[in-house]
C-alpha cells in the first residue's frame, strides 16, 4: 500500500501498459514477419474493419495512410520492433495493410561508375 502522499507513478516510470501487455505476449505475428525495411502501406479498407483494435495499433494504422517503413513506424511510435511487428502482422490479417519489400533501385551500369571515377581524378 502507497501514503497519501506517495505516487505509485511519476513520469520518469514510463507507460503503465507494458508494450508486451499491448499484444497479449506474443513475440511472433500471425502471419511472416515484415522485415525491417520493408514498406508498409494502408489498403484503405473502411474504418468498420478496424473496429475492436486498440489506440495503438490504430495509431499505427494512421501512420501508414503513406508508405513508410517497419522501422519507421517503430521509432515514430516510441515502441519496441517486435511489438510493432506484431502488430502489424494483425493489422495485415485485417486486410487493413499492405507489406511490400523494399523499394529497389536499378543498378548502376560499371561504365557509369568509372566514368565518374575518372572525372574525380581528372579534378
Amino acid at each position: 500500500m502507497t501514503s497519501e502522499g506517495e505516487q505509485w507513478l511519476d513520469r520518469e516510470a514510463g507507460p503503465v501498459v507494458r508494450p508486451y501487455a499491448l499484444i497479449k505476449g506474443r513475440t511472433r505475428p500471425p502471419r511472416a514477419a515484415p522485415g525491417l525495411i520493408d514498406i508498409v502501406i494502408a489498403t484503405g479498407e473502411t474504418e468498420d474493419d478496424a473496429f475492436g483494435l486498440g489506440p495503438e495499433h490504430r495509431r499505427l494504422l494512421s501512420l501508414c495512410r503513406r508508405p513508410i517503413a517497419v522501422a519507421e513506424l517503430a521509432s515514430d511510435t516510441d515502441l519496441p520492433l517486435g511489438v510493432v511487428r506484431v502488430m502489424l502482422g494483425d493489422l495485415r490479417q485485417r486486410g487493413l495493410i499492405m507489406v511490400a519489400g523494399p523499394a529497389q533501385q536499378d543498378p548502376v551500369e560499371e561504365t557509369v561508375l568509372r566514368s565518374v571515377l575518372d572525372g574525380l581524378r581528372a579534378l
